[in-house]
């Protein structure tokens, strides 16, 4: 096992890897922002450096910062957390040539993996069912059109490194396509530095499924089973669970066997998760592969009770994963997490500032990953998400009641949260229902709007 960890990231994330290398003994350093200098992660960790100003550009994601903190405190290991520098292959290679072990996998396969035209083809040879798309990056407008007019419309324009919604376009003519395709492109350009587009068939209202993964350096695969991660607001979930309604006990481990297949033929370690659409028939297909623990790893973790993070600790010491996780995978009740966010809950408008008031809920079967405290501040210059609360029952509507009581007895004061959302959101009888799919928020917000209108009318 490792000596010491050094975390490249801020908030919950970097919070919940130091508290699993307590737990294995390990000692953990922390890099922060100027603005991030009063973090729990900061007060938690064995080691501290500041690493930039607020900017992410200037600390989180200078990678040079980065390395001469962990070389300062002689850190042996790197754990990226999610998002920032977590699949940047160039960051990984660095790491590697500094004689720092990247905890997550090796640079040659998270590039292939990020570049999601490549991942498409690299699945296909894999015989994981792909959506009907194009060949790999289109080489313009006149390419985008060909390739639509064999898939047939609707499609949908997709950046190559992108993610979160942007460069992302929906095509629905022939005669928008032109203009849309230069609109993603450009997006993609600007948020990504990348410009280049890949086109999938759009499917109108698929369910979101991924699979976690873990894969040791030995080249042993394991699934540990689906999320649900349909309830989704621009791109961005908002609430996920595990397991999902949608996969039948055969569909899990066929699907698992493919999987693991797969990722045993490219040669893949550590922790990841394989992303599905599954259409109105039931019909499931890839989409792309995050090479990271991902945000919503808890439910997973709820249902398994395997812990991810110290799994990828130990995978990375060279451990092998069935003295890490012992076979085979049970799925035991259902946990469902929502993401709560320091925004205003109707507006989406960010919300930072000072927290007046912070009591985080508690009991049998609830858990609340957070890094914020009363008095604390919430920055404006990083992601929204301040806290995940997860709730784990003997199945859907025991874990939705318990929810229902963990977000009544959260409290946070002095900014806005979209606790009150999630609140209504978990009172939707869709919702409660589970037959819901992607557009549900778009019919969600349609009701809601109904019925402030028939309130007003009173």
């Amino acid at each position: 096992m490792f000596r010491k960890v050094l975390i490249a990231n801020r908030g919950e994330i970097a919070l919940r890897v130091i508290s699993a290398c307590k737990e294995l003994g390990v000692r953990t350093v922390a890099v922060y922002s100027e603005a991030d200098r009063n973090s729990l992660h900061v007060r938690f960790a064995d080691e501290a450096v500041c690493i930039g100003p607020a900017r992410s550009a200037e600390s989180y994601l200078n990678v040079p910062s980065v390395i001469s903190a962990a070389e300062i405190t002689d850190a042996d290991a790197i754990h990226p957390g999610y998002g920032l520098l977590s699949e940047n292959a160039n960051f990984a290679e660095v790491c590697r040539a500094s004689n720092i072990k990247f905890i997550g996998p090796p640079p040659e396969v998270t590039r292939m993996m990020g570049e999601k035209s490549t991942a498409r083809q690299t699945m296909k040879k894999a015989k994981v069912p792909i959506l009907p798309g194009s060949d790999g990056v289109m080489a313009g407008p006149e390419d985008a059109l060909d390739c639509a007019k064999s898939i047939g419309y609707p499609v949908i324009l997709k950046a190559v490194a992108g993610g979160g919604g942007r460069g992302m376009r929906i095509v629905r003519t022939k005669e928008e396509l032109t203009g849309l395709y230069e609109q993603a492109s450009t997006e993609a350009l600007n948020a990504f530095g990348n410009g280049d587009l890949y086109m999938e068939k759009f499917i109108e209202r698929p369910r979101h499924i991924e699979f976690q993964v873990l894969a040791d350096e030995h080249g042993n695969v394991m699934s540990l089973g689906e999320r649900e991660c349909s309830i989704q607001r621009r791109h961005q979930k908002l609430i996920e669970e595990a397991p999902s309604l949608q996969i039948t006990p055969k569909l899990r481990e066929e699907l698992g066997k493919t999987i693991c297949r797969s990722l045993k033929d490219i040669g893949y370690w550590n922790a990841g998760t394989i992303e599905f659409l599954m259409d109105e028939d039931g019909k499931i297909y890839f989409i792309e592969m995050n090479t990271r623990i991902q945000v919503e790893h808890p439910v997973t973790e709820m249902v398994t009770g395997v812990d991810l993070v110290k799994a990828q600790l130990r995978i990375a010491s060279g451990e092998k994963l069935h003295d890490i996780v012992p076979e085979p995978i049970t799925i035991r009740g259902h946990a469902i997490e929502c993401r709560i966010n320091a925004e205003h809950p109707e507006k989406f408008t960010p919300s930072a500032g000072k927290i007046t008031a912070f009591n985080v809920p508690g009991g049998n079967g609830v858990r609340v990953d957070t890094n914020q405290y009363a008095e604390g501040v919430v920055p404006p210059y990083y992601d929204s998400l301040i806290a995940k609360v997860i709730a784990h029952g003997k199945d859907r509507e025991e874990a939705m009641n318990k929810m229902q009581r963990a977000l009544d007895m959260f409290v946070v004061e002095g900014i806005h949260t979209t606790i009150p959302l999630h609140k209504k959101i978990f009172a939707d009888a869709e919702f409660r229902s589970g037959a819901f799919d992607t557009k549900f928020m778009e019919r969600f917000f349609e009701r809601e709007k109904e019925k402030r209108t028939a309130e007003a009318a009173v």
